[in-house]
């Protein structure tokens, strides 16, 4: 039996790491880059008139309270059940684990898919039409 439970503390484990930021040396991310344009573009010009200024800032506090409210959805969805539309009319079903920093994907275990079942997979954002779960009655507001 020690052997057994030995053998299995030995074997390796593996490891995800995050890309390097567009300085190297960090995890963060350059405003200027074109990857950062394609993710958030703005849909107002930067100027320095008052009025731009004013819209521009009344923009970045509605992206802020959506993103918040988005990123805690997602906190709210960890180890919950969660149905997926994809595209081509494909519904599966998986327990949500986490995202990746960009949200580009989502890490699930138990996939059902027409297919069959996957222990561990990742869902790629872009192909979810939509998703839904339950929430518990204490985070209702």
């Amino acid at each position: 039996m020690w052997k057994s439970l030995r053998a299995q503390a030995m074997k390796p484990v593996c490891v995800l790491r995050m890309p390097r930021g567009p300085d190297g040396s960090s995890r963060g991310f350059d405003p200027t880059s074109e990857r950062y344009l394609a993710l958030c573009p703005t849909t107002i010009s930067s100027s320095d008139s008052a009025v731009d200024s004013a819209t521009f800032v009344e923009e970045q506090k509605a992206r802020t309270v959506l993103r918040e409210r988005y990123i805690r959805s997602l906190l709210a969805m960890v180890k919950k059940d969660v149905h997926f539309t994809m595209y081509e009319r494909v519904k599966v079903n998986a327990v949500f684990g986490a995202s990746d920093i960009d949200i580009l994907n989502f890490q699930v275990s138990d996939l059902q898919t027409p297919l069959g079942v996957q222990k561990e997979a990742l869902i790629r954002c872009p192909d979810i039409i939509s998703y839904s779960f339950s929430i518990d009655a204490g985070l209702k507001d």
